[in-house]
């Protein structure tokens, strides 16, 4: 079936969409900016460039498809473009004119959990858009999570990226206000199976986790993830209320370049508790028959999931660093040398490297590495390419910078060998801009000087020109191109997870394989001029 799905650019969309095609059905998807958004899946999901606001670009969205899953809605406002009414609602309303007007029977909504009863103008909003649709001609069905969470959501991937950077994260009041967390491929799950039961129809279902936690709990499970010791602060509601209210009105965001983690919605949501209180009543294993991922799981997986910075996310001007040393008498080819440094990478990076627990110590793609920083706490970075001479990361939401790293190997051993170190990348934010401009760049510059010295004792050779470096602001189009290389890089690798494992062919008997015998990495570089 080919099925229109508005906004499967958040969180929640990240979990429908893999189960849709997993299913075998195919997406229309319909945001703003659906052409970068359905770059990932190539195949299986058709871009639909269109604003829930504007009813004319929403024209020919439904056409040939069977059903609508209706996600589109925003939990911070940024009037006048961006109201709860504007879009929760009269989107709401957009949408299911488009669906009436292609003869669809399906519309599911994507509602949230406490919209009948919470008090905050996000559930206001949310309720009023249940409502258009419960008084449609449609079989419809509406599903209210609750507080979903997973790569990149508000709420607990911000705790996270808190709980790594901070010696203490505040609370509001004791932090023992009680919600259900959903982890978001079983809400994915959820949904792909209301919309295969045609029985479930002209329905409010009501999903969410198995446990019920607080903030309090969640710091306490996140220390033990990340092995970092944090303390809470508790923050009187009132005073809580007062600072978001001041945040918003000033904007506040904008000009320090972080992410607040709450505002005036978010807060009441938060105060007013969200979870279901009959366990009997979860409909996402009463009705929908999925079991919930534990939250001590969830967590881990969430922890070496958080999405990558890309350097548009980034502030200030998008620059090229390059750090290299040409190495003579290398005993090892660019290739071996490159296999080297992934599986000493640990060796290699003089920063505190495996921060938290179970970090993996050798590079494969796919994986996320952890650093410790003094002062800024624990990064993380992420092995996009793994290419027998090139190595590239992406850096992760919470370090510093918003980019890219590249370590590749070139060269002939019997001539000259380069390693190179080349990071393209922004500020992540004003505040890391700031501290770039003043001592970060020298610190980077040691760092990253190092990295080239120890490669080079790793190769056995020696480098007589000494480690080299140069800097460059890119231009308009040479940030596209860098910034359009990541975003590949990142949609061939998830493309790549996403596909079952081919089966094995039967192979011949191996021979045996020596192990080669390392060196230990040496305290004396073989490193200098002349």
């Amino acid at each position: 079936m080919r099925v229109l799905v508005t906004g499967g650019t958040g969180v929640i969309g990240e979990g429908i969409l893999p189960e849709l095609i997993g299913a075998g059905h195919t997406v229309r998807l319909l945001s703003r900016g659906a052409e970068d958004n359905a770059r990932r899946w190539p195949a299986e999901v058709e871009p639909f460039p269109a604003d829930v606001t504007d009813p004319s670009s929403l024209r020919g969205a439904a056409e040939d498809c069977g059903a609508v899953i209706h996600v589109t809605g925003i939990v911070d406002e940024s009037p006048p473009a961006l109201t709860f009414e504007r879009v929760n609602v009269q989107g709401t309303r957009n949408v299911l004119a488009e669906a009436a007007r292609a003869g669809l029977r399906r519309f599911l909504y994507v509602s949230s959990l406490g919209a009948e009863r919470g008090r905050s103008r996000y559930h206001r909003s949310k309720f009023k858009a249940e409502e258009l649709v419960r008084a449609s001609a449609f079989d419809w069905l509406i599903l209210r999570p609750g507080n979903v969470y997973g790569p990149g959501d508000e709420v607990i991937s911000t705790l996270l990226k808190l709980v790594r950077a901070l010696p203490a994260v505040p609370v509001i009041d004791a932090g023992d206000q009680p919600f259900q967390p959903l982890w978001y491929s079983d809400l994915g799950r959820a949904v792909v199976r209301a919309l295969e039961t045609p029985a479930l129809r002209r329905e409010t279902l009501e999903l969410a986790g198995g446990e019920t936690t607080n903030t309090s709990d969640l710091i306490k499970r996140l220390s033990v993830i990340t092995g970092r010791r944090v303390a809470r602060v508790p923050v009187p509601s009132f005073l809580a209320s007062l600072g978001v209210r001041v945040a918003e009105r000033t904007n506040l965001e904008k000009y320090l370049g972080v992410k607040i983690p709450l505002n005036d919605a978010k807060l009441k949501m938060l105060l007013e508790g969200n979870y279901i209180e009959h366990p009997s009543a979860n409909a996402l294993t009463a009705r929908l028959g999925v079991e919930p991922t534990t939250l001590d799981v969830g967590l881990a997986k969430l922890a070496d999931s958080i999405p990558e910075q890309l350097p548009s996310e980034g502030v200030g001007p998008l620059w090229r660093k390059r750090f290299w040393a040409d190495i003579r008498g290398s005993r090892l080819t660019p290739t071996a040398l490159v296999e080297e440094f992934r599986e000493r990478c640990a060796e290699v990076m003089p920063l505190e490297f495996s921060a938290e627990p179970g970090t993996p110590r050798v590079v494969e793609e796919g994986v996320t590495l952890t650093l410790g920083l003094p002062v800024r706490g624990n990064v993380q970075v992420r092995a996009e390419e793994v290419a027998p001479r090139r190595v590239t990361f992406s850096t992760v939401g919470g370090h510093m910078l918003a980019g890219m790293i590249q370590f590749t190997a070139s060269g002939d051993r019997r001539k000259e060998v380069r390693f190179l170190i080349e990071i393209h990348a922004r500020a992540a934010t004003a505040l890391d801009l700031l501290a770039m401009s003043t001592v970060g760049d020298t610190l980077q510059k040691s760092n990253w000087e190092e990295v080239v010295t120890r490669v080079v004792n790793l190769s056995g050779g020696a480098a007589p020109l000494g480690v080299q470096s140069e800097t460059a602001t890119l231009d308009e189009e040479e940030a596209r191109r860098a910034e359009r290389r990541l975003r590949d890089l990142i949609n061939r690798r998830k493309r790549a997870e996403a596909e079952p494992p081919p089966k094995p062919l039967p192979q011949p008997a191996a021979r045996k394989r020596t192990a080669r015998k390392r060196a230990p990495l040496k305290a004396t570089i073989k490193i200098g001029k002349g």
